[in-house]
């Protein structure tokens, strides 16, 4: 990623969303909402849609080509549930854990060569965690190697619909190969949900026992607002801070995707304050202009 340089911070509007809040709360015939950008515009991207229907109900930049970071361990993750689906592994199976998978970088569990995970472990390291050894390991076991496991994303990815979606790796570490749009990781987390939703409670998870110790997660949407249930954070350098989020409560379930934010929280922030545009009354129909504050 070194050919990327830096771009300038772009600081939350706090006014602005004030505003938003407001006009949801009291406007009887929508006028233009405002909704504030918490990233630099080339990083920016995002999209909501109702899960149910496939409607797009707020996009922005949401066809253009991004970095996935650990949003790349959601197909990780589906491969891992198909396997479990057709039988080839239990939630008891054994994951050895590889030399090449022990050494990657943090985030990870810090196995020692030759130990192993047990695959429901595995799940919950990746889901709460974000471990990167673990994402590793599973697709070195499934694939072979985490090239062909690499291959396997990016066909199953085509599968699905997602057509702007090149996998490199399994964990989401940096490569520039590894691009996705926020349109695409909709369309992941959609059939996550649909496909397998004897397996989407792991998504739900903020913390986890391993080992005798509390493994505790990234994904400070849970417990926020009330309906959201999942689904996975990412952040490297060149990406900015990632979240592919599901709301499901009172009828309504929306997919939210949000990338390139300059911090999770103002990443959080963004994601809050798209729910509550998507679920309001007021702002069906209306126009939304964003608003990019100079540093």
């Amino acid at each position: 990623m070194s050919n990327l340089r830096p771009l300038p911070l772009i600081q939350r509007v706090f006014a602005a969303l004030a505003l938003l809040v407001l006009l949801a709360g009291c406007a009887t015939t929508p006028p233009d909402s405002v909704l504030a950008v918490p990233a630099p515009a080339q990083k920016y991207a995002a999209i909501v849609v109702d899960a149910r229907t496939g409607k797009q109900l707020f996009e922005v930049s949401s066809r253009a080509q991004r970095y996935p970071a650990s949003l790349t361990k959601m197909m990780t993750l589906y491969l891992l549930f198909e396997a479990l689906e057709s039988g080839r592994v239990s939630k008891q199976t054994q994951i050895p854990v590889s030399d090449n998978a022990a050494s990657q970088p943090s985030t990870k569990m810090r196995f020692r060569r030759g130990e192993s995970i047990d695959v429901d472990s595995a799940i919950r390291a990746i889901v709460i965690k974000s471990a990167n050894d673990v994402a590793v390991a599973v697709g070195e076991y499934l694939g072979g190697s985490e090239d062909q496991f690499a291959a396997m994303m990016t066909s199953k990815a085509r599968q699905l619909g997602m057509t702007s979606t090149i996998f490199r790796n399994a964990s989401g570490l940096p490569d520039d190969g590894q691009m996705t749009t926020a349109r695409d990781m909709a369309v992941l987390g959609m059939a996550l949900r649909q496909r397998f939703p004897q397996q989407f409670h792991y998504f739900s998870e903020s913390d986890f026992m391993f080992r005798g110790r509390l493994v505790r997660g990234h994904n400070d949407m849970l417990g926020r607002v009330r309906g959201v249930d999942g689904i996975k954070t990412g952040y490297i350098r060149a990406s900015g801070f990632n979240i592919v989020t599901s709301y499901n409560a009172d009828g309504r379930n929306l997919i939210v995707v949000v990338m390139g934010a300059d911090s999770a929280r103002q990443r959080n922030d963004h994601v809050e304050a798209l729910i509550q545009r998507s679920l309001s009354p007021t702002m069906d129909g209306a126009k939304t202009r964003l608003m990019f504050a100079e540093q």
